[in-house]
């Protein structure tokens, strides 16, 4: 591949965008996969799609939780559009692949070389990714099996994986990993913290903001299913764990006031993957409290409006998943956090 590189390719990747014109790839319609890849790009063997978990959910609601009927959707999609971007959800997700080519006019992020295994750090919406078969749908991981290839523009940031940790529990961890480091910036010591969902994300999420707390404030786990909350609060991660439907806003509402004495949260993180969940965040937040949304099921007009709705003075925020050193950040959190690791592992490894 190294002689039949072609030439003239953009920094942003525009030069993959079939549809339609004028648009970077994130916003397309329709991406160009095809290979031999531009100059300035990386060519990924693709092992495996962490599809991003309200994707899946909504994806294994439709398919009824069978493999073939997922596999087929996944499929589908990549086949019309030239990336994984659910047109239901419209989210991706990310994947982990072995480095094939290296463009000669390569100069982005990705600091590796071929054969090296790279977890790409950019969602599926925005990567060119072609599938010849899906070998194996991981229910309850989100994750699939798959041969193919993907491109990586060059302003698109990966991670090279050093084997430290199993390849599944990494992708895993690299999926969400902007979380923890957002959760960060926001926590500080007495603060009072909410997060809804106690899944891969929500657990990051409580595990770094009982960093962040320093040993005062309270940290509440909740969810719609016992297992993550009991859990949270079984290694050290939530005062509270409670159990209530994050779509039954006056349910959360009413458990969180209980929680807290009528106080309510300083910070809300949502990190549910249904749709339905963002009067719940808002309602569990105190008037000048903040609502952080790491969800890509969220309506962020059902925020908006609803809050207003409601007269609630919160500061919402959406949940960049970048920051700066964030996949180091939540690679060291796991390494760090034996209980956390443990959770993890026995999950996604």
């Amino acid at each position: 591949m190294s002689d039949s590189f072609r030439t003239g390719g953009h920094v942003f990747g525009i030069h993959r965008v079939v549809s339609p014109a004028g648009v970077l790839p994130q916003q397309a319609d329709v991406l160009d996969a095809s290979l031999p890849a531009w100059d300035n790009e990386l060519v990924l063997d693709v092992d495996t799609l962490n599809i991003d978990a309200a994707s899946f959910h909504q994806l294994s609601l439709d398919a009824k939780s069978d493999p073939a009927g997922i596999a087929q959707r996944i499929t589908d999609i990549v086949g019309k559009r030239g990336k994984m971007h659910n047109p239901v959800t419209q989210s991706g997700g990310m994947l982990i692949g072995k480095l094939r080519a290296k463009g000669p006019r390569y100069h982005g992020p990705v600091h590796a070389e071929p054969g090296d295994r790279i977890a790409t750090l950019v969602s599926l919406t925005l990567t060119p990714l072609s599938l010849q078969e899906i070998r194996k749908v991981h229910l309850g991981k989100d994750q699939v099996d798959v041969t193919g290839h993907a491109i990586l523009f060059e302003s698109g940031i990966g991670a090279r994986l050093d084997g430290s940790l199993p390849d599944r529990l990494a992708l895993a961890i690299l999926d969400v990993c902007g979380a923890p480091a957002q959760v960060a910036r926001l926590v500080r010591p007495g603060m009072t913290v909410a997060v809804l969902g106690a899944g891969k994300s929500g657990m990051l999420c409580l595990a770094q903001a009982k960093h962040s707390l320093a040993g005062s404030g309270r940290l509440l786990a909740v969810d719609a299913f016992p297992d993550g909350p009991q859990a949270a609060a079984r290694m050290g991660y939530a005062h509270d764990a409670i159990v209530v439907d994050a779509k039954k806003p006056l349910d959360v509402h009413k458990a969180v006031e209980k929680a807290t004495g009528g106080a309510m949260c300083d910070l809300v993180i949502n990190t549910v993957n249904v749709p339905g969940t963002e009067m719940a965040t808002v309602l569990a937040a105190r008037q000048g409290g903040r609502a952080y949304f790491f969800n890509m099921a969220t309506s962020f007009q059902a925020v908006a409006l609803g809050a207003e709705g409601l007269a609630r003075d919160v500061e919402c925020l959406i949940g960049v998943g970048f920051a700066p050193g964030h996949a180091e950040w939540a690679m060291r959190l796991v390494r760090t956090e034996k209980p956390l690791r443990d959770w993890l592992e026995g999950r996604f490894s």
